[in-house]
């Protein structure tokens, strides 16, 4: 006699059976759900750290720096002398000049020049600085950087010209402080093709550049174009060399012994004046009398290296 429960046990254990595969198909499914979102992730951090990587590297200067501007800036002393100092090295972080004594003021001017604030700052003050560096009675060190090199109808002005000043910085960097001035007179305007490199040349020649003739190949072949760009992200980002600011946030950046100088639209000269005063006090004269050039080795520059 056959069991009536029989069919009834078949049922359930296929009930079972369907049930557990169909347990073991979600499981499979979680797991493929799993591999597929962590390849996503995975894929993602990769393709995020190759474009960190590339990033980086872009930042990064391929060749070294110019020499006298070990700190990203040339820095002017008495007699209108170029402090030397080695050149950068690629990966390297910019020094920061040596301290002057408690009596010299340390003024630093961070440029860029197609930057018309920059260019009337320094018209406005040629004549001030001039007399306080020539005298010995303040240096003032020049950050040439690039942050409006899309504002020259192509052109890459700002960069081009960040370069022509590398160039002399390196190559005659005794002249550096008249060739910057120089690229403010006559200052071109933002969406302006800026100057030509024959132009540029022409008012290194003006300036007094020596050694015009690998000045040309240097400002020709943008040899500095790297180093440029790298010191202006490092301007933009920070920290500066030498002193509390975190970073600039537009040009020109003036600052005196470490304190910034904050300009109006006018930009006057007594404004300057004054704000020196201010942070020097009663070591200040604001009518400095010219000395003589300092003799020997202390003004001459390092010989420029391949």
């Amino acid at each position: 006699m056959s069991d009536p429960a029989a069919p009834s046990d078949a049922r359930q254990a296929a009930r079972e059976r369907a049930r557990a595969l169909r347990e073991q198909h979600r499981k499979q499914d979680r797991r493929r759900r799993l591999i597929v979102t962590g390849s996503i992730v995975l894929g993602t951090v990769l393709i995020l750290a190759i474009v960190a990587t590339v990033l980086v590297s872009l930042s990064r200067p391929t060749a070294r720096g110019p020499l006298n501007m070990i700190s990203d800036g040339v820095k002017i002393g008495a007699g209108l002398k170029a402090e030397p100092t080695a050149a950068l090295q690629p990966g390297e972080q910019p020094v920061a000049s040596k301290k002057n004594p408690r009596t010299v003021l340390d003024i630093k001017i961070y440029v860029d020049y197609l930057c018309q604030d920059c260019g009337a700052f320094m018209r406005t003050n040629d004549t001030r600085l001039r007399a306080f560096t020539k005298s010995g009675a303040a240096t003032v060190e020049i950050h040439p950087i690039a942050i409006l090199t899309s504002k020259s109808d192509g052109t890459q002005y700002s960069l081009r010209a960040a370069n022509a000043a590398a160039c002399v910085a390196e190559l005659s960097p005794d002249h550096f402080f008249d060739f910057n001035v120089a690229l403010f007179r006559r200052q071109p305007k933002e969406s302006s093709p800026g100057l030509t490199t024959a132009q540029l040349l022409k008012r290194a020649d003006q300036a007094g550049v020596d050694h015009l003739s690998e000045v040309r190949t240097c400002v020709q072949n943008v040899r500095f174009r790297s180093w440029v760009q790298s010191a202006t992200t490092r301007a933009l980002s920070g920290p500066l060399p030498g002193v509390n600011l975190p970073s600039i946030k537009q040009t020109p950046t003036i600052l005196v012994n470490g304190k910034q100088f904050v300009y109006g639209r006018n930009l006057d000269a007594q404004d300057f004046t004054a704000f020196m005063q201010e942070v020097a006090g009663d070591e200040f004269s604001p009518s400095p009398t010219p000395t003589p050039s300092p003799s020997g080795s202390a003004g001459a520059s390092s010989s420029p290296t391949p």
